[in-house]
């Protein structure tokens, strides 16, 4: 945070995307830098939504006790027309004693008043959603970065493989091993730490249940539970599971490489999804389809007994494999 100073701090800023966690700490690092200026900043949030004009005058206007502002605006893709119109207005124009936060989701809805922010000089702050593996991949190498590590496109694999796609997760995950390890960060780094972990993961328990082998799907799940991993994640990577399977049968041949671009998948997941694709039916996947959303409602909705729930659900996507076969 050393060398910002009131005048580095942009007047107003955009945050454009809609990756909660990106968008969040944008908003945590634009508090923090305000604080580092003056510890007294007047940190207001509002929801452009339910904001008026008169209210946006009023929060905009200076202040009787002088001293800095920090206005944060969430869903500025709501604004109406007339409060866009006034924010473009101001924003010809801020106050040096405000900064202006707007958070947008990035999409078509409200995209003229981004534009015009955009146009009046804000300052734009990304925090799109990452779709594609390579995405996560940087994510994950530049979360090490951040905290003065270093970490290997194979390791950022690793870790993905490990801990799955989620940002909030991955970026736990990154902290976690920082915090524990030297910061060099291989993938013998990555496997040591999780294999635990991956031994007994929900995704574990899916990848036997997909293949029709259930004895090792209930080994895997019973000892998931025993060892205390959350019954929701386990119910996430079966539903997980079935639906990769099916997306990637219903894609047609091709090379793993060939079909990661078009699926947004990375070329391991697909030929993992190739192979457990064999013996499959469309029909069998539908079935499947319907028992592991039933296992998410069961699990999710607070069922009495979440164990027998998954065990249930591993014996339906068995059965509706099994009763695919041709």
């Amino acid at each position: 945070m050393g060398g910002v100073t009131a005048d580095s701090l942009a007047p107003i800023l955009l945050v454009l995307g809609d990756e909660e966690l990106l968008a969040t700490r944008a908003v945590t690092e634009a508090v923090a830098q305000g604080r580092s200026v003056d510890p007294d900043v007047d940190v207001r949030e509002y929801h452009a939504g339910s904001l008026t004009v008169g209210e946006i005058a009023e929060m905009l206007s200076p202040s009787l006790f002088g001293g800095r502002r920090l206005l944060i605006l969430r869903s500025g893709q709501d604004a109406r027309k007339d409060l866009a119109a006034a924010l473009l207005g101001y924003a010809k124009s801020p106050d040096p004693d405000v900064q202006l936060v707007v958070l947008h989701l990035g999409a078509a809805k409200g995209k003229a008043f981004a534009d015009g922010l955009k146009a009046a000089g804000a300052t734009v702050v990304p925090a799109a959603r990452l779709k594609g593996h390579r995405d996560r991949v940087a994510f994950v190498r530049d979360e090490f970065r951040r905290a003065g590590g270093r970490c290997t496109d194979s390791a950022a694999e690793a870790l993905i493989a490990a801990v799955g796609n989620d940002l909030r997760e991955l970026a736990a995950a990154c902290s976690q091993l920082m915090a524990d390890t030297d910061g060099k960060i291989s993938p013998e780094t990555v496997a040591r730490y999780y294999r635990g972990r991956v031994e007994v993961s929900g995704f574990t328990v899916a990848d036997a249940t997909m293949v029709g082998d259930v004895p090792a799907a209930l080994e895997a799940l019973r000892w998931a539970l025993h060892v205390g991993v959350d019954p929701v994640p386990i119910a996430d990577a079966l539903a997980d599971g079935v639906r990769t399977v099916a997306r990637v049968a219903s894609a047609g041949r091709g090379s793993p490489y060939q079909l990661a671009s078009t699926l947004g998948m990375p070329a391991w997941k697909i030929e993992r999804a190739q192979r457990q694709s064999r013996g499959w039916t469309p029909e069998g996947l539908v079935q499947a389809m319907r028992a592991a959303a039933e296992c998410n409602a069961a699990v999710k909705g607070g069922s009495d007994d979440r164990a027998y729930a998954l065990e249930r659900a591993v014996f339906s996507v068995a059965a509706a494999r099994q009763g695919g076969v041709r």
